[in-house]
């Protein structure tokens, strides 16, 4: 029986909530498949990746992610002041933004609005959470030596 490692393609089902136990995503919704993605590739967190790694087709797992494994710790100097003409018409407090940034495109929430100025948070929604994903996996391609 094949074990995950570094390099496999893996396909995988997951729940993930927060420490109130609010559910914040998950793939076994309605009409979602598992997720499928290469063990070291970089395209999940770390703390994900490296909670499957050692586990089999069937096995199911509990794994806790602190915040610096997830989206990583908050930071208030992510949250810009930028004056309301600048921002679409119709923005509201908790409108999420697309905004490029030197990094490429990101999101953006819209905190608080007042006298002509928004106070607009560019942290990922989850920076700062200790995250809780119960996972299975359901596959395991090794990659074919060449």
């Amino acid at each position: 029986m094949s074990i995950v490692k570094t390099g496999d393609t893996i396909q995988v089902h997951y729940t993930g909530t927060l420490d109130d136990g609010s559910v914040f995503d998950s793939s076994r919704d309605e009409g979602r498949e598992p997720i499928q993605f290469q063990i070291g590739s970089g395209q999940l967190i770390p703390g994900f990746e490296n909670g499957v790694v050692g586990m089999s087709v069937g096995d199911s797992k509990k794994v806790v992610i602190e915040a610096e494994d997830a989206y990583g710790t908050y930071v208030e100097d992510l949250c810009f002041t930028v004056p309301t003409d600048r921002l679409p018409e119709g923005v509201t407090v908790g409108t999420a933004l697309q905004v490029m940034t030197p990094q490429g495109p990101s999101v953006a929430k819209v905190l608080q609005i007042d006298e002509g100025n928004a106070i607009v948070d560019h942290n990922h929604q989850l920076a700062g959470q200790r995250l809780t994903f119960d996972i299975e996996v359901m596959s395991i391609e090794v990659p074919v030596e060449a």
